[in-house]
C-alpha cells in the first residue's frame, strides 16, 4: 500500500518561508514522479510543482516560479517544497502526489495515482 504523509506545513507572514516534506512508502521511490498541488478555500485544486524520477526537471505555475523549488532525495523517500517569499494567496492545502506511469506528471492532476492527505499553509498579511 503506497502512503505519502505530507509535513511541514503551518501559520506564517507574508514574506517567511516554509519547507513541506512527503515522506513516501510502498513503492520504490525512485520510480515515481512527484508532484505538488494546493487547494485553497472555494477553489479547485491547482498545480504547484512536479518533477522527474530523478528530480533533474521540474515544473512550475506560473504564480509560484521563482519563489518555490521543488527537491527530492530519493535515499530518503522524501519530495521537498521550498515555499520563499509567502503571500496571503498562498494560503492552501497543499498536497503531494506521485504518479507511477510517468517519468513526469507534470501539471496534469490526472496523471498522479497516489495523494496525501495534505498539510495546511496559513499566509497572513
Amino acid at each position: 500500500q503506497v502512503q505519502l504523509v505530507e509535513s511541514g506545513g503551518g501559520l506564517v507572514q507574508a514574506g517567511d518561508s516554509l519547507r513541506l516534506s512527503c515522506i513516501v512508502s510502498g513503492r520504490t521511490f525512485r520510480n515515481l514522479a512527484m508532484g505538488w498541488f494546493r487547494q485553497a478555500p472555494g477553489k479547485e485544486r491547482e498545480f504547484v510543482a512536479a518533477c522527474t524520477w530523478s528530480g533533474g526537471s521540474t515544473a512550475f505555475a506560473n504564480s509560484v516560479e521563482g519563489r518555490f523549488t521543488i527537491s527530492r532525495d530519493n535515499a530518503k523517500n522524501t519530495v521537498y517544497l521550498q515555499m520563499n517569499a509567502l503571500q496571503p494567496e498562498d494560503t492552501a492545502v497543499y498536497y503531494c502526489a506521485a504518479a507511477s506511469e510517468t517519468y513526469f506528471g507534470g501539471s496534469r492532476s490526472e496523471r498522479y495515482d497516489y495523494w496525501g492527505q495534505g498539510t495546511q499553509v496559513t499566509v497572513s498579511s
